[in-house]
């Protein structure tokens, strides 16, 4: 999705004929349409599962990969990514899979979203290279034939065939634990820490109640603000670190190293995420993020470019785990899918102005410093907010 754009935004806007502005408006599309998405899909993920969602929705993507290749014009290829590439990703992407992974894991569940996130993180690694390659070898028309067909490959079989939609609907219990075991580990206030954190899991929300709770708007300022950010940056910072001065061969090497950095890093954050308040840990992860981008515009060394992006990635890597985890930690993982479809609605909706933000501040000064300035102050700000989150209340079943 957004990697494979970022390598491709020099050529494309080259042979389409199109501003890196306009063309940025693409991921913006993109952005509001799965914020439009997420209330309607989140429901279905919590009635049905993912499997058939999964697997619909790659069949989708696939096509629209494929078709993509034969476009004369921008508009063509603004047009079907939306339709096929975009709709289809919703389906079978993030949001299905986090809420279905949450389902199955409360103690583990970091760990568990963290293991699950590999594999975002490998394909952030290998596929700008494999993209380059690619369109070294065949063009671009021919890469996105050749990543319809691989879309289809990986995902639709799989899904239909390992896709379950929660432990219960196989006999079985979150975090593999057996029924007459589930207290018996500890005493006292770990057990009753336990049944609390059992209880709120078990909580079933109406989306009327989410939206009344302080919790539900805080935790959406605050990714919102960081997802502005990060849907700029992760288009533009390719041709960021060309323009200022470094070779192509730096630039891809910055995504790699970012994409390594958050790849390897994955693992600690779901830890973290167990052991460590998720308000705290959420702070320390937005500055780290700050202190590597801030490195980064303070100087044009090659070697601090590299350190300051290394720290991002770092940071970045807590993000896929970490906003799982509050999500899943506050609201619980009965009602997980419609809570986690509305705070997508607003938190893309501010990630949808990052690109376009990039794109036209670049137009208009011929550079892309004030924009990444602007990011680093919102990272400061999302890291100070995230203290204030606090424990949603809500009346909460039974649970024995």
């Amino acid at each position: 999705m957004s990697s494979t754009l970022s390598v491709f935004l020099k050529p494309l806007t080259e042979d389409l004929a199109v501003s890196r502005g306009l063309f940025s408006l693409l991921r913006s599309g993109e952005i509001l349409i799965g914020a439009a998405m997420a209330p309607l899909v989140g429901p279905l993920v919590d009635r049905y599962g993912g499997r058939w969602l999964m697997a619909g929705g790659a069949m989708v993507a696939g096509v629209g990969f494929v078709l993509m290749s034969q476009v004369d014009a921008f508009w063509q290829f603004l047009l079907l990514r939306w339709i096929f590439v975009t709709v289809g990703g919703v389906f079978m992407c993030h949001m299905v899979v986090s809420v279905t992974v949450s389902r199955w894991f409360i103690r583990r569940r970091g760990r568990a979203i963290a293991i699950a996130s590999l594999g975002q993180g490998l394909s952030k690694v290998f596929i700008p290279v494999a993209t380059a390659t690619l369109f070294a070898w065949v063009g671009w028309r021919w890469t996105w034939s050749i990543f319809g067909v691989v879309t289809l490959i990986l995902i639709v079989m799989p899904a239909l065939i390992f896709m379950r939609h929660s432990p219960e609907e196989m006999g079985l219990n979150p975090d593999g634990v057996e029924p007459s075991a589930k207290m018996e580990n500890g005493a006292g206030a770990h057990n009753a820490s336990s049944r609390r954190r059992t209880a709120t899991d078990e909580a079933i929300w109406t989306w009327r109640e989410v939206i009344r709770t302080d919790t539900f708007w805080i935790i959406c300022f605050v990714y919102g603000m960081a997802n502005v950010g990060i849907a700029g940056l992760n288009l533009h910072v390719f041709a960021y670190v060309t323009d200022i001065g470094f070779s192509t061969l730096v630039a891809a090497t910055v995504l790699s190293i970012i994409a390594s950095t958050q790849l390897g890093s994955t693992l600690v954050w779901g830890f973290v995420g167990e052991r460590m308040e998720i308000r705290r840990s959420s702070m320390l992860m937005f500055m780290i993020q700050s202190i590597g981008l801030a490195t980064v515009i303070a100087t044009q060394e090659v070697v601090t470019v590299y350190v300051g992006f290394f720290l991002y990635g770092i940071g970045l890597g807590g993000g896929w785990v970490l906003q799982e985890l509050v999500w899943a930690n506050y609201f619980g993982r009965m009602s997980l899918g419609m809570v986690r479809g509305l705070g997508i609605l607003v938190t893309h909706a501010f990630g949808a102005a990052g690109a376009p933000f990039f794109g036209f501040v670049h137009d208009l000064t011929g550079s892309y410093r004030s924009s990444f300035v602007t990011f680093v102050v919102a990272l400061v700000i999302s890291a100070f907010l995230s203290l204030m989150v606090g424990v949603p209340r809500k009346r909460i079943l039974n649970v024995g």
